[in-house]
């Protein structure tokens, strides 16, 4: 099954340049058994699992799916909580030839009958219950949308009485061993990287449902690698999924990048500040990826008491991290913090070296990975001088191949010749990129550009804020104003006029001054994502108004 974006031409450049290689995912979790079996690939409060180990499950799991009639190129769903076998489930999808598409925990009925009907799915891997919430009921209601969806492979040793035809469980096909002159099959089985559709990512869509984007597996590839090096990733490392491995804030670090190196993963199975500070001691994890509100929740404990020393970095990603805080966070965590910019509909832009100076790590999302071009470009679609804000295009090798089975809406985000936009207002400033704002959050106030990030950098920098949001709301004079909501921090409290004083203080011009204070006992993120919903924050100020 072809991706639809990537033309013979563009595969030619990208391979030419070195950028794109004829390497899987799976190549790398095969060279670690060689090499080295005997140390652990992945770590859950349940399993340890070696390198040699992960290979032998990997291959049972894949087999067995073939064995069982599932064709290469279907679709396979995996929902599932940071846990070894969801992991190994994941790989075991490439080595069979299955397309898999990683899902968070918490999406329900609505965004999974549409991803269903949309992919159709012939396979999920799913726990049969997890936070006192039945998955399986839940699939076998979604079956009645799609006949396709004939497999369900719970993540629990035993299948429950009463379940639905089709159900396995996934543990008790891999305590099934295969004798090697089987496994042949398998290597049939393997995807082209550079034209071969080998993986989906789910992303949200303006209408609330989620968007699939199709992934060969030479970009992703491509960008791990990239992450590799700005992190000096090695051998020696423990990386932590303290986010959902499915998102890209520790699905990067661990399922992309820690294979390719032979460093070893640990997974947070269920988050509380508490057990996440506990898995670093315990793993002596070196390097951690998070979203924002995880370091937040972490800085809030008593950290002195755990020894964490082992922590080498940190990587923030799924919503803007204020630099007051990375700067909490080195401190007392110990680790440096590395920032980054992509997503999952464009793909990886730029990112922060480790050792970069810590204003450059906590201020900006870095320098363009190997292989991307960017162009800032105004209103009227002219290059910026240099200096001057503007949005942010960019062509590279570690961009998906499109969405799903549409190119017509592929080529609303991608033109022919493979730029495409993040949609955020960026700046050059010591040869990094200082993100602005979002193009779609931008107030234009009287004429005048008003970019939110800046407003909520320099407001998190107050004593007394602990989260802050700039949206802007309508104004008949003016077309929009600004409002800053803001999350205080225990026993403050936070006045309008403070608030102006303060950004006065900060030399911020007259009219980017937010003209509206709501102080709000939390802002809504979406999902287990981190990133503030604005969404919301201006439906609520509408309804104030």
């Amino acid at each position: 099954m072809r991706v639809i974006r990537y033309t013979d031409e563009m595969i030619s450049e990208f391979k030419d340049k070195g950028y794109w290689t004829d390497e899987t995912f799976y190549d790398f979790w095969a060279k670690n058994a060689r090499e080295i079996p005997d140390r652990e690939a992945l770590v859950d409060s349940r399993h340890r699992v070696t390198w040699a180990q992960a290979k032998e499950l990997v291959d049972q799991i894949a087999y067995h799916w073939v064995d069982m009639g599932l064709e290469k190129y279907e679709r396979i769903i995996i929902q599932a909580p940071n846990e070894v076998n969801a992991f190994l489930a994941r790989i075991a999808a490439e080595r069979a030839g299955l397309v898999s598409l990683v899902v968070y925990a918490y999406m329900r009925q609505k965004e999974l009958s549409y991803m269903i009907e949309k992919t159709g799915a012939s396979a999920v891997v799913i726990p049969y219950t997890y936070r006192n919430f039945n998955y399986l009921e839940m699939y076998n209601e979604l079956r009645k949308l799609s006949p396709r969806l004939e497999y369900i492979f719970l993540l629990d040793e035993d299948v429950p009485a009463g379940a639905p035809e089709g159900t396995y469980s996934l543990p008790q096909l891999m305590k099934d061993p295969v004798p090697n002159e089987k496994l042949t099959v398998l290597d049939d089985r393997r995807f082209d990287p550079f034209r071969d559709m080998a993986m989906l990512t789910s992303t949200t869509g303006t209408t609330g449902l989620p968007k699939l984007v199709e992934w060969n597996i030479a970009p992703r590839l491509c960008t791990a690698k990239g992450r590799v090096d700005i992190w000096n990733l090695n051998v020696e490392d423990t990386t932590a999924a303290i986010a959902p491995f499915a998102g890209g804030a520790a699905g990067t670090l661990t399922y992309f990048a820690a294979p390719l190196v032979g460093a070893k993963t640990v997974l947070l199975e269920e988050f509380t500040a508490e057990s996440a500070l506990e898995l670093i001691q315990r793993e002596k994890a070196t390097c951690i990826g998070v979203v924002p509100t995880h370091l937040v929740r972490m800085l809030e404990q008593p950290v002195e008491n755990y020894d964490i020393s082992s922590l080498r970095f940190i990587r923030s990603a799924g919503g803007y991290l204020p630099p007051d805080v990375g700067q909490m966070a080195e401190s007392t965590l110990g680790g440096v913090i590395t920032s980054d910019l992509g997503t999952q509909d464009v793909g990886s832009v730029s990112g922060c070296r480790v050792d970069d100076p810590p204003e450059l790590r906590r201020r900006t999302v870095g320098r363009p990975l190997a292989g991307n071009e960017v162009k800032l470009i105004d209103e009227d679609g002219n290059v910026v001088p240099p200096g001057e804000p503007g949005q942010l295009w960019f062509r590279g090798p570690n961009s998906p191949a499109g969405y799903f089975r549409d190119p017509e809406t592929t080529a609303t985000v991608f033109d022919s010749e493979g730029w495409a936009t993040t949609g955020d207002i960026v700046k050059w400033d010591q040869g990094c990129l200082w993100i602005m704002g979002r193009a779609k959050d931008m107030i234009i106030r009287g004429g005048q550009n008003i970019y939110p990030a800046e407003i909520e950098g320099l407001l998190q920098e107050h004593p007394k804020v602990k989260i802050v949001a700039i949206v802007g709301y309508p104004d008949k004079e003016l077309g929009e104003r600004a409002c800053a909501f803001v999350v205080t921090k225990p026993g403050t409290n936070f006045t309008f006029e403070e608030m102006i004083s303060f950004l006065k203080e900060k030399q911020l011009a007259s009219f980017k001054l937010p003209e509206r204070l709501e102080v709000v006992e939390s802002i809504p993120t979406v999902g287990d994502s981190g990133k503030i919903d604005k969404k919301v924050l201006k439906a609520e100020l509408e309804k104030k108004m």
